[in-house]
């Protein structure tokens, strides 16, 4: 069995996290077990049922969250007035803080995807105390060359693509940093402008993938797709909100404060992110760390090849 069997929360609720934000968390599994914190990717993804099976429910009591301004999360990022000044990587772990203390949790395993990995990492570094285990896959740091790939290095494979989605920015705003570039039409007063570059961004995600135009489900859902183009821009423009040196690095550069966190790093062999060797770089920061590497897979959380090895990761620390 790769998977374990699908399960509904035994409890959830709403969390008033401050700034006029309240944020939509679930526990699932055994309310005595080992707890583990999920965290979501994007950021604005969402959570998704699919994370709960990554766990074994009689062992592990399993906390999921939308992190502010999606999901089922107040007030929404894709309405123009929600306040995404109150939205940071500083913001986010203070509420990841009270959601513990709220649900009365000493220490938890985390489990991260993709930005939810620049998440984590994070949190782990500020607050160690906290942290368990770290158990990340489509692993990222949020470093500013990360983003320079994504956004304009991989244009070098995606040309036609890469093409359509420069042409939406006016030809001033082609040098630099694209993704606040394009956050600055995603917060345009005009709505007819932020339907068009929340269009292009997430276009330009889905070439990336690499998948057919408009073939991803959730980029489908207007609601969703701004939410995150909004979201994902306003991190990505702004250095991840990690402040200075993140032109090196800050996740990277403070990986030696991870010593004593054991952490499992899965990533597939085809992952674009490994281009720069982030994940590799990581592990050799990173002491008491192990790296898992799965042939043949992209950045995909779904492939089997990689949940059965995410499975295998919190399986091993379930006991711990």
């Amino acid at each position: 069995m790769t998977l374990y069997p699908e399960i509904e929360p035994y409890d959830h609720g709403i969390l008033d996290v401050g700034d006029g934000n309240h944020v939509y968390w679930e526990t699932c599994g055994n309310p005595h077990g080992k707890p583990a914190l999920v965290l979501h990717g994007g950021p604005g993804s969402g959570c998704t049922p699919y994370f709960r099976r990554l766990f074994d429910p009689a062992a592990y009591r399993i906390v999921l969250l939308d992190q502010r301004g999606c999901g089922r999360s107040t007030p929404h990022a894709s309405a123009y007035e929600t306040d995404m000044s109150v939205n940071t990587t500083a913001h986010l772990i203070d509420d990841l803080e009270l959601l513990r203390r709220h649900l009365g949790i000493g220490r938890w395993l985390v489990w991260d995807v993709s930005w939810g990995s620049v998440l984590g990492l994070r949190y782990a570094q500020t607050r160690p105390g906290a942290v368990s285990e770290l158990v990340l896959t489509g692993v990222a740091t949020g470093s500013n060359p990360e983003v320079a790939l994504l956004t304009r290095g991989l244009g070098r494979i995606f040309p036609a693509a890469f093409e359509r989605f420069l042409g939406e920015l006016p030809p001033g705003e082609r040098a630099g940093n694209l993704a606040a570039a394009y956050h600055r039409l995603i917060e345009s007063a005009d709505p007819g402008v932020r339907v068009r570059a929340a269009r292009a961004w997430t276009d330009w995600e889905t070439a990336c993938v690499p998948a057919p135009s408009r073939s991803v489900p959730r980029y489908e859902d207007e609601r969703f797709r701004m939410a995150f183009a909004r979201t994902v821009t306003h991190y990505f423009g702004n250095d991840h909100f990690l402040g200075e040196g993140n032109d090196e690095g800050v996740v990277l550069r403070d990986a030696p404060l991870l010593k004593g966190i054991p952490g499992t790093l899965v990533q597939g062999s085809l992952d674009f992110g490994n281009l720069l060797g982030t994940v590799w770089r990581l592990h050799q920061a990173w002491p008491g760390s192990e790296l898992v590497v799965v042939d043949d897979v992209g950045h995909d959380a779904g492939a089997p090849t990689v949940a059965a090895a995410l499975v295998a990761a919190t399986d091993k620390y379930a006991d711990r």
